[in-house]
């Protein structure tokens, strides 16, 4: 079995797919099963023929999503009769069930590139959907959608707002040339626009304290500016700013891009247009879309939730491969929600399968506390996220699928070995072939044995030390002989 195809999430209910890719490698007929297993209970079963001309077939299964969280599954192949290598007739995978998709509205009076952005990025993530809405749809549809993206509003646009303060729906309001901030400003109670009917292009500067999400993947010192209104900008409900602008090199106390809670609800302010162009400017630095995608993402995720905020935050996922890289991030806050630096954290983290309790310290990375778990055994792991020096604690848990690189290949490569062997004069033997094996080497004149010998002669006189010693015994033998009339 060569590779498992399948998506990282499935909702509820619903189907989903999964793509298996099996080769053979031989040249008799062969049959063999493939089952898909969740636990005990048999999924999906189909048999298959191999032959020298059919040597792979790609299987395409559709699988039930039935319960919400992370469920894991083994896609086996029934073993041959003379297999030797049977552990890569085994893949372990996994998917996270939910129990709904979000659903986001982006309404507008007019056709503009950010709305085209703002869909691509928030459809990136398969938990979403956005739909692009006239006024009069969307009205239709108002129950369908758990948060609304309000593009450039005008008076046109008062019965949404009205609509909106009756059913407390949170709310992302996109401000730009065309927006009429004297209905605006009128039409919601959390911030006021000084009019001033002039407009002014404004970088965006990140604020490092914002800590209602992770921003840890996306710099925007380079992003093209965005069309503003000029003007102060006043707010009247607890806010926290997300980037500020920026006029020729300086920062200004005016936010660009802001997030507001009243009453249980949560709110957004951009106030400029040409977002796409950051989405653009993305993809030039990295070669990808993904973290103009995920920072949207993760402000649409905020947005859609009603949740309490709690002064620690996580960011982890629900489960990993054997060979992924296992990094939990945190945030800490102090009393008045401002990112804390200073704090002393530690994960607690427990495997389900024997109990094993480890401890681990969270380093500062940045404006975030992260752990590397990347080496622990496959397994269902609970953890829990604690502050040493006072009693607030968040948990969590995730699964590790089971993985071993050394195991996923373990047919020799016949013809490379093949035309290695040709390359250095040497010759190929299958394990059937033994004797002649041994008899090539045994025949073999480049490997006889070969016995030299080296022989040195070194005069006494080169021994100075030794020749001197020698002398003064002689020496002192004369001298003693003398002595004693000897001589």
């Amino acid at each position: 079995m060569q590779r498992v195809n399948v998506n990282r999430y499935a909702y509820l209910k619903n189907k989903f797919p999964v793509e298996i890719f099996v080769n053979y490698a031989g040249n008799t007929k062969i049959n063999t099963t493939l089952t898909i297993r969740s636990g005990n209970t048999l999924l999906y079963s189909k048999v298959l023929s191999f032959s020298a001309e059919k040597t792979s077939e790609i299987i395409n299964a559709t699988l039930n999503a039935n319960t919400v969280g992370v469920k894991s599954y083994v896609v086996e192949l029934s073993p041959l009769v003379n297999e030797k290598n049977r552990i890569n007739n085994i893949k372990n995978f996994a998917i996270e069930v939910i129990d709904q998709k979000s659903n986001i509205a982006i309404v507008s009076e007019q056709i503009h590139p950010d709305l085209g952005a703002l869909k691509k990025a928030i459809e990136s993530n398969e938990q979403r959907k956005a739909s692009i809405l006239s006024l009069e749809k969307y009205i239709n549809q108002i129950n369908d959608f758990q948060l609304v993206i309000l593009y450039q509003p005008n008076n046109n646009f008062n019965t949404i707002f009205s609509k909106i303060s009756e059913l407390e729906l949170n709310t992302f309001v996109i401000a730009g040339k065309t927006t009429d901030w004297t209905f605006l400003n009128s039409a919601q109670e959390l911030y006021r626009q000084e009019i001033t009917n002039q407009t002014e292009d404004y970088q965006p500067l990140l604020n490092p304290n914002f800590g209602n999400f992770f921003i840890d993947t996306i710099s925007f010192d380079d992003f093209p500016p965005l069309l503003s209104e000029f003007g102060e900008i006043e707010f009247k409900s607890t806010n926290e700013t997300i980037l500020h602008k920026m006029a020729n090199g300086n920062k200004l106390d005016t936010p660009l891009l802001s997030t507001i809670e009243f009453s249980g609800q949560k709110h957004a302010l951009l106030n400029g247009e040409g977002i796409w162009r950051w989405r653009a400017q993305s993809f030039l630095d990295t070669d990808s879309f993904a973290d103009f995608d995920n920072f949207i993402g993760k402000l649409v995720q905020y947005l859609s939730s009603n949740k309490r905020r709690n002064r620690i935050s996580l960011d982890y996922k629900s489960f990993y491969s054997g060979n992924d890289k296992i990094v939990i991030n945190a945030q800490y806050f102090n009393k008045n929600y401002e990112f804390d630096s200073n704090a002393n954290l530690e994960i607690v983290l427990k495997s389900s399968s024997n109990n094993t309790v480890l401890t681990y310290p969270l380093l500062l990375n940045n404006l975030s506390y992260s752990v590397e778990l990347s080496g622990i055994k496959a397994g269902d792991y609970q953890f829990t996220v604690r502050n040493k020096d006072e009693p607030i604690s968040i948990s969590g848990e995730f699964k590790v699928l089971e993985y071993n690189v050394e195991k996923q290949f373990l047919n020799a490569n016949a013809e490379t070995l093949k035309t290695i062997a040709a390359a250095s004069n040497g010759q190929a033997f299958f394990i059937d072939d033994t004797s002649n094996f041994i008899d090539t080497l045994l025949n073999d004149n480049r490997f006889n044995s070969i016995q030299t010998s080296k022989r040195e002669i070194t005069p006494l006189i080169d021994w100075k030390y030794l020749l001197g010693l020698i002398a003064l015994a002689l020496s002192l033998e004369w001298f003693i002989r003398k002595y004693n009339g000897l001589i």
